[in-house]
């Protein structure tokens, strides 16, 4: 007895390895979904003493596995893309404000500037009196 349990956990174990490997590698979705459902199937044979439903539902589990799998990496691989290109539209945008504001800086760099000041008199104006005083008129060539 101690030793059909020993082998029957050799064998699974054995299964569950070669059928991770194969699922880790595959690159295409019909071969994981074979090596998939051919695990699942022999878990069912080994797991139901020869079943034949339960060997069908263990690779029809397999292969539902499998096609899980394949749903969770594209909605990764989709989010991942869609991060991707947020990313890139908020760099381009930034590129494009440092680059008016390097424009800006530029053109505001006066080659010469000249304050000239001028006398303003007492006056009224809507009732309000302001007294005389100066103020610098700046001029920019």
């Amino acid at each position: 007895m101690k030793s059909t349990i020993t082998l029957f956990t050799f064998k699974t174990l054995l299964c569950v390895l070669v059928v991770g490997v194969f699922a880790g590698c595959a690159a295409t979705r019909p071969i994981s979904d074979t090596v998939l459902g051919a695990g699942g199937a022999y878990l069912g044979h080994e797991l139901s003493n020869g079943n034949p439903l339960a060997t069908a539902a263990g690779a029809a589990g397999g292969v539902i596995l499998s096609e899980g799998l394949h749903f969770v990496a594209k909605k990764q691989a989709e989010k991942a893309y869609a991060t991707g290109y947020d990313k890139g539209k908020s760099d381009a945008v930034k590129q494009q404000y440092w680059l008016y504001v390097s424009m800006q800086r530029q053109r505001n760099q006066v080659a010469n500037v000249r304050l000239y000041p001028v006398q303003l008199p007492e006056q009224r104006i809507d009732g309000v009196t302001f007294q005389p005083s100066t103020k610098l008129l700046r001029i920019e060539e």
